[in-house]
């Protein structure tokens, strides 16, 4: 049981004479730096980070406090051409980079693990397998929006970092010893530009929104949604924690028009007079749009060439999933990393599927890196073929 960092717990940096003497301590460290970052997701609005935890070899484990130092690009810029290692690194690089913090260079514990075919991949769970070391992890979904962060927390996410240098290695090595190595370098590589997808009508994400059929509720969805969005940005804190999913998507009943049908709702009198009558405001807003106003009952698509027909593309998909599957379990890692299974949907899709070499340059122009394109373009070229001539 690992408990508390080798070399203890360090004081937070929260100011700027602090900053630029761990900017250059961490400067004059040698080898990569393992990265984390502690965000309050679920409580504050956005993801942004409330902590960031670093720890370099000869620079020992450093803690910054970015919500009192939300500039740290001399921070990056001592570590420029430093390898950075993080896990699940595109759960902490978008607010990262809101710090001003991007790595020019990364390895990815969790992904490094999934391509090597880890069930188990969680980073306590690996640094359990790969160093015999059991994290102490009693502080996941705690408020790190909190001033002053609990010692005991700190301890928690500085041992995050604590052995992440030596799991890197564990890995890198069994990389290289299964001939994975290079298919992790395109990986991480390809890591580098990762960014926040960004949906065209977020709203459409409520969840259980799937339930609302007509388009005047989805009207009341949308309206509920953005002024919750507005409120909630306004008054740093999740939306969620002003109007949950389940009574937003219960409000879009057209039977409720009164702030006792609100409160009839399950979990509708959790809402303060005040809220509840907000809410009603903004059903009452969606309820006079006219209904050319209205939002459609399915997210308008991007136009795409001609596509194949249903049966013809279930069957494609079909087996070019088997085909994708049977590589990947060759190279004992799970099918999605192998190829993302949008990508199998989108070319069975396509009117027509074409050669290897038609698949190749489909593969690449879908973002899909040369070792994947080596390892399932022919595979797919084949089962897609073979699909066509059993429905023709």
């Amino acid at each position: 049981m690992l408990a508390r960092p080798a070399g203890g717990v360090p004081e937070v940096i929260d100011t700027t004479t602090s900053l630029d003497e761990v900017a250059h301590l961490l400067a004059s460290g040698t080898g990569p730096v393992a990265v984390d970052a502690e965000r309050a997701s679920g409580i504050r609005y956005g993801d942004r980070a409330f902590l960031i935890q670093l720890k370099r070899t000869d620079s020992g484990i450093v803690l910054i406090d970015p919500e009192a130092l939300p500039d740290l690009r001399q921070v990056d810029a001592a570590l420029s051409g430093v390898e950075w290692i993080l896990h699940a690194a595109t759960q902490d690089l978008p607010c990262l980079a809101d710090r001003g913090m991007t790595p020019s260079a990364l390895f990815d514990t969790e992904l490094a693990a999934r391509l090597l075919g880890a069930e188990r991949f969680g980073l306590a769970a690996l640094v359990g397998n790969e160093l015999g070391v059991r994290l102490a992890k009693e502080h996941s979904y705690v408020d790190w929006s909190k001033r002053p962060l609990p010692l005991d927390w700190l301890n928690y996410a500085a041992l995050d970092v604590e052995v992440l240098i030596e799991l890197r290695e564990s890995l890198a090595r069994q990389l290289r010893e299964t001939g994975k190595d290079e298919f992790a370098r395109q990986e991480f590589e390809h890591l580098l530009g990762f960014q926040r997808r960004v949906h065209a009508e977020p709203w459409r994400r409520i969840s259980g929104l799937g339930t609302v059929k007509s388009r005047r509720a989805l009207a009341r969805a949308r309206q509920l949604w953005l002024d919750r969005d507005a409120a909630a940005s306004s008054r740093d804190i999740a939306p969620t924690r002003l109007l949950r999913d389940r009574l937003l998507v219960a409000l879009t009943d057209p039977k409720v028009r009164t702030i006792d049908d609100i409160y009839r709702l399950p979990g509708g009198k959790e809402l303060s007079g005040r809220a509840a009558a907000n809410v009603l405001h903004s059903l009452q807003r969606a309820d006079a749009l006219p209904d050319s106003e209205l939002p459609p009952r399915r997210q308008p698509q991007p136009k795409t060439g001609p596509r194949a027909d249903r049966e013809v593309a279930k069957a494609r998909s079909e087996k070019m999933r088997a085909a994708v599957g049977a590589v990947a379990d060759e190279l004992e890692m799970p099918h999605d990393v192998l190829l993302t299974p949008r990508i199998v949907k989108s070319l069975a899709s396509e009117r027509t599927v074409g050669d290897v070499t038609d698949v190749e340059a489909y593969l690449a122009a879908n973002s899909a890196r040369p070792w994947q394109i080596e390892r399932t373009a022919e595979v797919l070229a084949e089962a897609a073929h073979a699909a066509g001539n059993a429905t023709s």
